[in-house]
């Protein structure tokens, strides 16, 4: 099966399980990253070295209409980690798929596994559905569930995603997509989860340590914010304990190197990674 693949590194093993397969890529649409949190220098580079044509500019029917002048209609159209939504494709292509990461019809939207963790789910999932003209709403081809951790981060889910993704290319889809297009099943009503706010991402050390915890734990190396005195802070990694004491939340107790210890209503929350949240975001942070 010929595919065009629309991604970035964030679900790239998508299109080594689709090469693993035995699929033959014509195309990558990506789009910028900020080489911070989105990257897509890998599946660049794979794409160059196949020789594929690249766009980064967003997918439009004038390029699914050209995909189909070269390739006929006998090719996929596969979107894993896309921003856009796809139009255009059907009667173009022979098939339109996407790749979402969560149990669908639970956590629709662009991006549900810091909610995951921070919601203790006991179990989520990777989906791969049929493109249709609503977000992750088109009808499920394929789903892995797996198991949750009490301790899970936003690293180790979103490494579990990511597996799960290739097995999905590489297997059921990539083996059988014909036959699981025929026996795709509609999804039902579900649950639309918005991209997280600055205000999801900040720790309030009036809530007890394990909660402050799993909200650095939920957002890891993407950061959560917290505020020392006066001044605001990138969270990357903490730890803390419970025990009593006569601190007012938020305060910070003690600082030893580049460790600083804040009071929370339980106990204490570690800050072991940290940076300074630069004086041009102090007004709005985002990252």
């Amino acid at each position: 099966m010929k595919f065009a693949f629309a991604g970035i590194d964030f679900l790239g093993g998508v299109f080594e399980g689709l090469l693993d397969a035995g699929w033959t890529p014509v195309k990558l649409f990506t789009r910028p990253c900020d080489g911070v949190y989105d990257h897509n220098e890998v599946i660049v580079a794979r794409a160059r070295s196949l020789r594929l044509p690249i766009q980064l500019s967003r997918i439009r029917e004038r390029d699914i209409e050209a995909l189909q002048a070269e390739h006929g209609r006998d090719w996929a159209l596969v979107v894993a980690g896309y921003p856009w939504l796809i139009k255009g494709w059907k009667g173009r292509a022979a098939y339109g798929l996407n790749f979402h990461p969560s149990p669908l019809p639970t956590g629709r939207g662009p991006y549900p596994l810091f909610r995951a963790v921070l919601d203790r789910y006991e179990t989520w999932g990777m989906t791969a559905h049929v493109l249709a003209d609503g977000f992750d709403t088109g009808d499920i081809l394929a789903q892995e569930i797996f198991a949750l951790s009490p301790r899970e981060s936003h690293e180790t889910l979103l490494a579990k995603c990511q597996m799960a993704a290739r097995r999905l290319a590489a297997g059921p889809l990539g083996r059988d997509l014909p036959n699981r297009w025929r026996r795709s099943e509609p999804q039902g009503d579900g649950s639309y989860w918005p991209r997280a706010t600055d205000a999801d991402r900040t720790l309030d050390f009036r809530q007890d340590v394990e909660t402050v915890l799993r909200r650095v734990r939920a957002f890891g190396t993407v950061e959560t914010i917290a505020r020392l005195g006066d001044a605001r802070v990138f969270v990357a990694e903490a730890q803390g304990w419970q025990e009593r004491h006569a601190h007012t939340p938020g305060a910070v107790v003690h600082r030893h190197r580049r460790h600083v210890v804040v009071a929370a209503v339980d106990g204490y929350v570690q800050l072991t990674r940290w940076s300074p949240v630069p004086l041009a975001e102090a007004g709005q942070v985002g990252r």
